[in-house]
């Protein structure tokens, strides 16, 4: 597998099986994930099937090409991490695909950041799902958090100068990586409960992925909001998520208005919870892989 990138072939003779742990197939759900994510409506002041939210430089046709050029970088990803273990040769080959793949990302995009957190987020998962049954949610991220705890040696230096990466050195809040290294707990402890709360609830499927947006917006440091509109944008979005959930979620009616208020006042802030959406993806992802097993 060593000299497997972005650009390899859809699929090969032997993975055209139905197994639910073949590469493809995990590429497969994790473009769906992100398409998911993308067309779910209504986000606060994020892309969704009504507009662009507080982003000029993408819409959901941009989102959705997007998403569509990562399908050969998962399906890189995952088959570099089918039948191994993480180790130092691995993370630093996934993220050679991963640059790939954001090569390609903004080629599909004609330039504009659609999901460069979502590489990250969801290709780490990708190879911890080809590593385990596909319903094992936390063996697949305790998998990908222990890649993620290597360090890329042959990182770019622009990599350290991220926004994220300043952010959260600014901030000191964890960001993607940290919460890569913590084992994606956003979505496993707040994002797949509220989900499965929400359904429990006789919620519908569209509300019920709200439910679990407005979860992870509520207690996670995002910092895409704080790199677009520092520490007032974060506690905006956090107080106004948290009312959100008191007041039963955004299938009521009282948390319907507290969400549109909510977007009002993130808009006004040019802000958006970007990476609050990165792992609701992350939670679709990990939810769509329990129906395999």
């Amino acid at each position: 597998m060593a000299g497997m990138t972005a650009a390899a072939l859809p699929f090969s003779r032997d993975e055209a099986r139905d197994d639910a742990t073949s590469p493809p197939t995990i590429a497969a759900h994790a473009v769906d994930a992100l398409i998911a994510e993308a067309r779910l409506t209504p986000k606060p002041a994020l892309v969704d099937e009504r507009g662009s939210g507080a982003h000029r430089d993408l819409d959901l046709d941009t989102m959705l090409r997007s998403a569509h050029a990562l399908q050969p970088t998962f399906l890189a990803i995952a088959r570099a991490a089918h039948g191994v273990r993480p180790s130092q040769v691995l993370r630093e080959q996934l993220a050679r695909i991963g640059r790939e793949g954001e090569a390609a990302m903004m080629r599909a995009t004609d330039g504009s950041n659609a999901h460069r957190g979502a590489i990250w987020i969801i290709g780490l998962l990708c190879a911890g799902a080809a590593m385990h049954m596909p319903g094992d949610s936390e063996a697949i991220c305790a998998s990908a958090a222990c890649i993620a705890r290597f360090d890329d040696r042959y990182a770019p230096a622009s990599a350290a100068a991220s926004h994220g990466a300043r952010v959260s050195e600014r901030y000191r809040v964890a960001g993607a990586r940290g919460e890569a290294r913590d084992g994606f707990p956003h979505a496993l402890r707040i994002g797949l409960p509220a989900l499965d709360d929400a359904r429990a609830r006789g919620i519908g499927e569209s509300g019920a992925r709200l439910d679990a947006l407005i979860a992870i917006i509520a207690s996670l440091d995002d910092t895409c909001l704080l790199h677009r509109g520092g520490l007032n944008a974060l506690e905006v979005a956090q107080r106004g998520a948290q009312r959100v959930l008191r007041q039963g979620g955004a299938s009521t009616r009282e948390g319907s208005v507290t969400l549109e208020r909510l977007e009002a006042e993130l808009l006004a802030l040019n802000a958006s919870p970007g990476g609050a959406a990165d792992l609701l993806a992350a939670t679709l992802f990990l939810d769509s892989l329990r129906g395999l097993a």
